[in-house]
């Protein structure tokens, strides 16, 4: 133990360096190393907990901090939520007039406070004025209609200009749906500043004006967004989870099922939807978590009521009919146009989006957004359906005709057997009148125009959900079969499909409940989602005795869409963007090797590596600059190749350079040892540098002839971000995530340098 004296300073073993451990931006974190820091960490708190009243109060706070954060989260993202909901669907009636009472009351609360509104006319109300009348003092009339048009358009683009230059200059980050990211990011990755506090402030306010401007998006995406950014700064409080990748990545999990929650109001199809399309890493405690933390979040929501009738569900319907087995036939109809739709829309989106990646489409983000939102506009005004919010859309269409409805879609013709209060068959199958004939041409052109102007929309430099624009695109297509269904049964009730369950003058076909199925087999063909995406539908809904005809529809919109490929919208966004994701949905069918995919490759220089002991300081420094690797094996020598560890190129140089400041006699020539007793030195020789402690002493290896399948699944299983490949224990290369997604890349015929971070 020769020159144990000198070295014993230089062993950072007894107090861990700031910064040794942690990562850089655009990297992936070793899921393995975080883990063993967490059992580490609780280890020692437990052996503590036991010899003092302190340390035993320190442990149950620390027990318990988990469940205060998730209340944290909670509750700011149900306040956030809420104050978006109210204050879009003001900005959204801002475009139409102003209510003279208050400015800041909404369309609906300004004629709810007047006498003067009849139930016919809900939205008539003096104290609401459109824009032509308050600028020309008239209501009716061509120049009236002129002005409102133009007043439509300038709210839109001013709108949307305020949120695309707020992003541009404050937050590039806020852009966006946020769930392909977020699924990165819940993978492992590391992207700084995504989910910071400038982020959440821009995204919060850009939101309500991307929402509000009238472009085909929703604020569903972006709210897991948002929800996830909360978590993310209260995580900062709680040095727990502060100082641990993998910890804060259960917070993210927990906090993605809070932002559905608190778009929808669907607590547990949040947590299934957190469970099924983002998280990577879902233990049983994170399951725990996200349910509180979701039931917080909507117990936050309904206490601030945004939606103003105190329900927490965004379109509630009550049908009067159950559905019959014949109509299992149209619904699965529905769910082959929402696969087939889902396919098409993914496909046009990414080509959209590889465009302006590729051309100088890109470099002019606030142009083509001003140019997006004043088409919408242009085009969106003359048709009441294209007009109205997304989800006002929806809740009209999802809405089952009543006797006293002035709404255009019951424009049905009275039965003349009816007399003036004759509630009796109040709800019976009618034939279509004149309005009802007018309101489906309108939704027809309405339903081209979403689906062609949903695809360049999304993706845009501003927040944008995908949520809204899939589920109105559905639910258009649904009600125009649901009207054409209950037409034929109404003309057809002798017929064999119609005859035993639907005879004259009864109620059978609903069409709102067309518009649901048709709204839910359009989501699930563009995101994939089957049981969150069914539990999301009846909660949001409260149509529960509808699960079956949602289950068939979503699952064969599934099945068509992944005829066409198997990736939804999220995973191609997280390819189109190079992002280091391995889908776990994804099987790898080839019988490649380890050896065909690590490097060094045949013709490459041989594999940059470290010895336990005999290099100087200053021949480790040369290497690491020399080389851009994000870590070097360990071995015995450069002779025999026998592998000892591996180090972090991070960790290396935070050590060195700390040994050099703080350190006596740490010089260019000192040795680096990786050793466990220092070797004998030449008396006059300077102190060794020992970095045995920064050194990870079990990095995980597989042999050489170990098939490509088995190592993606450990790469997937255990989250790692190398993996060393030996033979007979001697060292022979390196696998990285980069290098299986690159090959894997290269199988399926893709450009292997598309994936560009590690």
């Amino acid at each position: 133990m020769n020159g144990n004296g000198p070295s014993r300073l230089v062993d950072p073993l007894e107090d861990p360096l700031p910064g040794v451990g942690t990562y850089e931006d655009f990297n992936t974190i070793d899921w393995v190393r975080e883990k063993s820091k967490d059992r580490d960490r609780h280890r020692e708190i437990t052996n503590k907990s036991r010899q003092s009243t302190v340390a035993l109060l320190h442990s149950i706070s620390d027990a318990f901090s988990g469940w205060l954060l998730m209340l944290l989260v909670g509750l700011m993202s149900g306040a956030l939520a809420g104050g978006i909901d109210i204050s879009a669907h003001w900005m959204t009636d801002v475009k139409g007039g102003l209510c003279l009472r208050g400015f800041w009351f909404n369309h609906e609360h300004c004629c709810w406070l007047s006498n003067e509104t009849t139930f016919q006319e809900r939205d008539r109300c003096p104290q609401w004025q459109s824009w032509a009348e308050l600028i020309t003092g008239k209501s009716e009339g061509p120049f009236a209609y002129i002005m409102n048009y133009l007043m439509y358009i300038f709210w839109a683009l001013m709108f949307s200009f305020l949120a695309v230059i707020l992003v541009r200059a404050f937050a590039p980050y806020a852009c966006g749906s946020g769930i392909p990211e977020i699924k990165t990011i819940l993978s492992g990755f590391i992207i700084r500043g995504y989910l910071g506090k400038w982020t959440l402030i821009i995204k919060t306010i850009t939101l309500v004006l991307a929402v509000s401007s009238g472009l085909s998006l929703g604020k569903e995406g972006p709210l897991v967004h948002v929800a996830c950014c909360c978590a993310n700064i209260l995580c900062h409080l709680f040095t727990k989870y502060r100082k641990n990748e993998a910890k804060r990545r259960e917070v993210l999990s927990a906090a993605a099922a809070v932002g559905v929650s608190v778009a929808f109001g669907a607590p547990i199809g949040g947590v299934l939807f957190s469970l099924e399309e983002v998280s990577y890493y879902f233990p049983l405690k994170t399951l725990w978590r996200s349910f509180f933390a979701a039931l917080v979040a909507a117990f936050t929501l309904r206490s601030i009521n945004p939606f103003g009738n105190s329900r927490l569900v965004l379109f509630y319907v009550e049908f009067h009919t159950p559905w019959h087995l014949v109509e299992l036939a149209p619904f699965i109809l529905l769910g082959i146009f929402g696969g087939l739709w889902g396919a098409l829309f993914i496909k046009a989106n990414i080509a959209w989006c590889r465009l302006r990646k590729t051309t100088c489409l890109g470099h002019y983000p606030v142009i083509e957004v001003l140019v997006v939102a004043a088409l919408t506009a242009l085009l969106a005004y003359p048709n009441s359906y294209t007009r109205m919010s997304g989800s006002e859309l929806i809740s009209e269409l999802f809405n089952d005709c009543s006797l006293l409805d002035s709404s255009q879609l019951c424009g049905y013709k009275q039965p003349a057997n009816t007399s003036d209060t004759g509630v009796d068959n109040s709800l019976a199958d009618r034939p279509a009148g004149p309005g009802l004939y007018t309101a489906l041409w309108q939704l027809a052109l309405a339903l081209v125009f979403k689906m062609m102007i949903t695809v360049i929309t999304f993706g845009m430099k501003v927040p944008s959900g995908l949520f809204i624009p899939s589920m109105a695109v559905g639910a258009i297509a649904g009600r125009l079969l649901g009207v054409g269904m209950e037409q034929l049964a109404y003309y057809n009730h002798d017929s064999v499909i119609f005859k035993g369950w639907c005879s004259q003058g009864a109620d059978c076909i609903t069409p709102g409940l067309y518009a649901m199925v048709g709204a839910a087999a359009c989501l699930g063909g563009v995101t994939r989602m089957t049981v969150s995406l069914v539990v999301i539908m009846f909660e949001l809904t409260g149509g529960l005795e509808y699960i079956v005809p949602l289950m068939a529809a979503t699952m064969t919109s599934k099945w068509v869409a992944d005829a066409f490929g198997r990736e939804g919208i999220y995973e191609a966004h997280i390819r189109l963007n190079g992002y280091p994701f391995l889908e776990p949905k994804e099987e790898f069918e080839h019988s490649s090797l380890a050896v065909d995919v690590m490097r060094p490759r045949r013709m490459d220089p041989a594999l940059a590596v470290l010895t336990q002991e005999g290099m100087t300081v200053g021949e480790v420094e040369s290497l690491v600059e020399s080389t851009h690797f994000s870590g070097f094996p360990v071995v015995v020598s450069s002779e025999s190749q026998r592998l000892v560890g591996f180090v972090l190129r991070r960790d290396l140089l935070i050590s060195i350079d700390n040994a050099r400041k703080r350190q006596d006699g740490i010089v260019s020539a000192s040795q680096v040892v990786f050793t466990e007793h220092t070797p004998l030195l030449p008396p006059d020789a300077p102190p060794p540098l020992r970095l045995r402690c920064i050194m990870d002493l079990s990095p995980f290896t597989v042999t050489d002839h170990t098939p490509m399948d088995i190592t993606v699944d450990i790469f997937r299983k255990l989250g790692l971000r190398q993996c060393l490949v030996t033979h007979n224990g001697r060292l022979l290369g390196i696998i990285t995530k980069k290098d299986i997604l690159k090959h894997m890349a290269q199988m399926a015929n893709r450009d292997p340098d598309s994936i560009l971070f590690n």
